[in-house]
């Protein structure tokens, strides 16, 4: 029922970032079992893409990172301006005019309007990432949207070859609050077949029951994208900083280099 990617297990040299791999056999196929990125390497130049579902924090860490000179780019924002011809259509503006745009899963259009947003998103990674291949020197902190993983397994192999993948997890608490956010401040959001309402379900009851089962599902993508996860909750300490956030994300990368 949902896209999900998990082609990151297999394993392709060609594919692989830079650090070091333990392999495993199973029958003629071959396993990834860890990826190691050096330090150096990791800093030298400065290439991260976080990923997570909205409102686990992507945009306010990769802000917090411009603000230390780090260059950024918002993928949200390279969807908007792809549509801003539509948005402007019906007057609408921002992150929060796309979701309205997009409207609720429930919605005549929804479906055609989910393709679009996809069909964009692609296009908004694909030229990100060409020209991360054209400039190897070139830093930047990549500002994901959730619905990264559903852009297809040949963007996601890029995106996991040219730049550390960090998915910012959140609990079962902070997942309901994400939940609670939806509900209250919508963004886009691709169901991709997961809204599924039952009879006499309003459409605010089939996304509280559905939600979380669509986080559940992401999750597991998720993790299979990312070189390393960091609990959302290790990063509300309000005196955290920029390097704070990135020796976060560097010890979650090390202790695989001593198994």
């Amino acid at each position: 029922m949902f896209p999900e990617f998990r082609s990151c297990r297999l394993w392709d040299a060609k594919f692989d970032p830079p650090g070091r791999t333990k392999l495993a056999h199973a029958g003629s196929e071959r396993y990834r079992t860890e990826t190691v990125l050096m330090a150096s390497q990791f800093f030298s130049p400065l290439r991260l893409a976080l990923v997570g579902m909205s409102g686990a924090g992507k945009t306010f860490w990769a802000k917090r990172l411009a603000e230390h000179g780090h260059a950024s780019f918002s993928c949200d924002d390279g969807i908007e301006q792809r549509l801003r011809s539509r948005l402007l259509a019906g007057g609408h503006a921002g992150i929060n005019g796309v979701a309205t745009w997009m409207g609720w899963p429930d919605t005549a259009t929804y479906l055609e309007r989910e393709a679009e947003y996809l069909a964009q998103e692609i296009a908004v990674l694909d030229e990100v990432l060409a020209q991360l291949e054209k400039d190897r020197a070139r830093e930047l902190v990549l500002d994901t949207t959730g619905s990264v993983i559903y852009t297809g397994t040949n963007l996601l192999w890029r995106l996991r070859r040219l730049v550390t993948v960090v998915y910012l997890a959140t609990s079962a608490q902070e997942q309901q609050l994400l939940i609670d956010r939806y509900l209250t401040n919508p963004k886009p959001v691709l169901w991709r077949g997961a809204f599924q309402p039952r009879a006499g379900e309003s459409a605010r009851e089939t996304v509280a029951r559905c939600y979380p089962i669509l986080i559940a599902a992401r999750r597991r993508s998720y993790q299979a994208l990312a070189h390393c996860s960091v609990p959302v909750a290790d990063l509300r300490n309000a005196s955290l900083d920029a390097d704070g956030f990135l020796a976060r994300i560097r010890a979650a990368l090390e202790p695989s280099e001593h198994k």
